[in-house]
């Protein structure tokens, strides 16, 4: 939590002023009671009207003055505190966006979402809070007990023994709620986990007759929120009944020790009210500070539960010099892809994926990766990008490993369209520019034109500039598959990844697919993922994968004579015939 307060460094004059004012406005608030006291041993006391007027005004101009700096403290405090969550939110955006993929697969998107949202926006509420009431509550209750002993040591004895056990009370429930307010946001974590599967997998839950169980499910996170949410809530309604139960039983005491020693002569009827006021305005400082720790304790679990993330390291240590230029290669080795000895697993002490992979991709060839469910052909062409680091061996793209790149320049030189095909709320010209913001409308139909998407483009109102709804809902499967593959081929890259992307392409389309992608331009190095051997039956070479091994690599031809697995997946996609 303590590292999180450098992101309030750009607001060290709003952070000291906004406190600053607030304990002028406090200081004015202590000077009341002795006009009270005043006015009443004075003015009434001799009748003197006058006399009472000008403390009125004084009293007056006390409030006013008191008002101007509650509100300029409020909006130093109000500042920092925006700022604060804004810096924060940017920082925590920019780490999140750091990590590599094994981060975010155990982190969960839930999680993060929550604690970009919620959690700062606990956080800056109770950075608003502290800056406007930490110093003056304290200020306002240790202050009173100070003009106490002004007025009367010997009630003001009765101040010392109720801020100590006041003090017991509030801290005490701070030590209890802290840790209980951090299970409430974990709770929260998975309601909201649990909300965002429901609202993407509404079809399918439909689809199944899931409703009702998805309802059941949802309430029973709900009420664990709920309870959790209570208990906390109980300890911290403890706070005001305590600390009422205190200050009333001080002002009973405060009352009848005043009343006996007016009796005696020692103090004056001001004097008392002087006390009692004092005594008052203590319970509404507590009231407002026990608020305040209520606040600062979300606000802290929050803090505690945003630090974390930024506790996770980066995923990937570039160990390449920007400031230098990407790693030289020699023109012969551009657009090569070669693993030597590769091994990979996803999580420390997890099971390998992949195991001692080795080949070499020449520039131009189009190489095809097939495999059963779960053989790692993704994990595989991961690597390419470095989206994953392997445990052994090296990836080198050019003839440089690709640790050897700043992430940018290895990932400028590939293309890669994933198995999910995702789009961004926009237009069709906005999704296509990510793959270069540079590029001419020629250059957008030339690549929509070979990725096969150009004919329901142009049937579109607007064309290029046909709007996408979020995650391109209003498109259909197969559309959303064509444009991802023409946001790849903008880039124009030297090694062209499409990972299962066509899946949802008929045999025909994806048939010209690749053969538009053979007939482009220049010596593309092309991997093609896919589970349909009619898919990677043309490619240059083909790579077999079986739990994470290599079965088999060579031509159709000649997995179909020598790799059982890959005879395998074809004679079951195509009937076997009858050889000569």
């Amino acid at each position: 939590m303590k590292g999180l307060l450098i992101y309030l460094k750009d607001y060290k004059k709003e952070s000291v002023l906004g406190p600053l004012f607030k304990l002028l406005e406090a200081s004015f608030e202590l000077i009341v009671p002795l006009v009270v006291a005043s006015m009443i041993d004075v003015g009434i006391e001799n009748g003197d009207k006058g006399y009472v007027i000008r403390m009125c005004l004084i009293m007056a101009a006390l409030g006013v003055t008191g008002l101007i700096s509650s509100i300029t403290a409020q909006f130093f405090a109000a500042k920092a505190a925006v700022g604060f969550a804004t810096k924060l939110r940017h920082a925590l955006f920019a780490h999140i966006q750091s990590l590599s993929f094994s981060n975010m697969d155990q982190q969960g998107t839930s999680t993060l979402i929550t604690r970009m949202t919620s959690d700062i926006n606990q956080l800056q509420n109770g950075v608003n809070m502290v800056l406007r009431l930490f110093l003056r509550s304290p200020f306002i209750v240790f202050g009173a007990m100070i003009m106490a002993f002004t007025v009367d040591i010997k009630a003001a004895l009765i101040f010392v023994v109720v801020i100590p056990l006041l003090s017991i009370v509030v801290f005490g429930i701070l030590l209890l709620s802290i840790p209980l307010f951090g299970k409430v946001q974990s709770h929260l974590d998975q309601v909201l986990g649990t909300t965002r599967e429901n609202l993407t997998g509404v079809r399918v839950i439909r689809a199944f007759g899931k409703e009702q169980e998805e309802i059941d499910k949802f309430d029973g996170q709900t009420d664990a929120l709920k309870q959790m949410q209570m208990v906390a809530a109980r300890i911290s309604a403890l706070m005001n009944p305590l600390t009422y139960i205190i200050i009333n039983g001080g002002l009973i005491v405060l009352i009848y020790t005043g009343a006996v020693r007016v009796e005696m002569g020692v103090l004056t009827q001001g004097q008392v009210v002087a006390l009692v006021n004092y005594m008052s305005q203590i319970l509404v400082e507590l009231v407002k500070l026990a608020n305040l720790i209520i606040t600062v304790t979300k606000a802290v679990a929050c803090g505690n539960r945003v630090a974390d993330v930024f506790k996770i390291p980066g995923g990937m240590k570039e160990a390449g010099k920007p400031a230098l230029g990407q790693p030289s290669s020699t023109e012969k080795e551009k657009g090569t892809v070669v693993f030597e000895g590769v091994s990979m697993r996803y999580h420390e002490g997890g099971e390998e994926a992949l195991t001692d992979i080795t080949f070499r991709a020449a520039r131009g060839e189009t190489i095809g990766v097939i495999g059963g469910t779960g053989s790692g052909k993704t994990s595989l062409v991961h690597l390419i990008p470095r989206f994953y680091d392997v445990e052994k061996g090296s990836v080198k793209v050019d003839g440089v490993d690709v640790r050897d790149y700043d992430l940018s320049s290895l990932r400028d030189k590939i293309g890669i369209v994933m198995q999910k095909a995702v789009l961004f709320k926009g237009t069709i010209r906005d999704n296509l520019l990510w793959g270069n913001e540079n590029a001419g409308d020629d250059e957008l139909w030339q690549a929509l034109k070979t990725a096969q998407a150009e004919e329901f483009v142009v049937s579109k109102e607007g064309k290029l500039d046909a709007p996408i709804e979020q995650e391109g809902r209003n498109l259909s499967g197969g559309q959303k598959q064509r444009l991802s593959i023409a946001r790849a081929l903008v880039k124009k890259p030297e090694i062209l990844i499409l990972d299962d992307s066509a899946s949802a392409l008929d045999y025909a389309t994806d048939a010209k697919l690749r053969k538009a992608i053979r007939e482009m331009p220049g010596d593309t190095t092309v991997f093609i993922v896919s589970q349909r051997a009619s898919s990677l039956m043309h490619a240059d070479r083909i790579i077999v994968l079986d739990d994470g091994c290599i079965a088999g690599i060579g031509t159709h031809e000649q997995l179909l004579e020598g790799c059982e697995i890959y005879q395998e997946i074809y004679y079951s996609q195509f009937e076997k015939r009858e050889q000569a």
